[in-house]
């Protein structure tokens, strides 16, 4: 079973690691600085409902390092990793309150949260306070694109879970009852 999880956080994290260098590549929705899809967050939300928690938090963990180290960003790493940690705990939380139906709804709170995540490493690395000034501009354009990724991965959750439930089930049958 532990070579399984291996298996899967690793195939996790390499497509969120692929979609988060593509992305990187791609230019910019707006001349406002920051705001992106974030769509490898797509693969992070898919993980927390399918795989676990535990395993989400190594993909997102992976996935921001790797690619900050992939695409030349190490400084944006810092960023990065706190907004990361802030959105992942917003989404845990929200995950346990609110059914899979409203997964856009936990990724968009997500979504400001890793804005106020990054705003506040931002204000500790800079030493001042004046950065918040560009928070709400952050929390409208994550909130948008949270629901947009939130909404991408429920439609994958949608179309892919009932295949991996059907596969598995298979499986057991094939084994017999334990």
């Amino acid at each position: 079973m532990r070579t399984r999880k291996i298996a899967e956080t690793a195939l996790l994290t390499a497509v969120a690691l692929i979609i988060y260098v593509v992305e990187a590549q791609l230019p910019s929705l707006t001349n406002i600085p920051g705001i992106k899809l974030g769509l490898s967050n797509v693969v992070t939300l898919f993980a927390m409902y399918t795989v676990g928690v535990g395993q989400a938090l190594l993909v997102m963990v992976a996935r921001v390092t790797l690619g900050s180290l992939a695409t030349g960003q190490v400084m944006g790493m810092i960023f990065s990793l706190a907004g990361g940690a802030l959105s992942f705990f917003v989404c845990i939380l929200l995950k346990r309150l609110l059914p899979v139906r409203l997964m856009w709804v936990v990724s968009a709170f997500g979504a400001i949260g890793h804005n106020i995540g990054q705003i506040a490493a931002a204000v500790v690395v800079t030493g001042t306070r004046e950065v918040i000034y560009y928070l709400p501009i952050l929390v409208v354009s994550g909130a948008l694109t949270g629901v947009f990724t939130g909404a991408a991965a429920q439609l994958v959750l949608r179309r892919v879970k009932p295949a991996v439930v059907k596969k598995l089930s298979n499986k057991s049958e094939e084994n017999g009852p334990k």
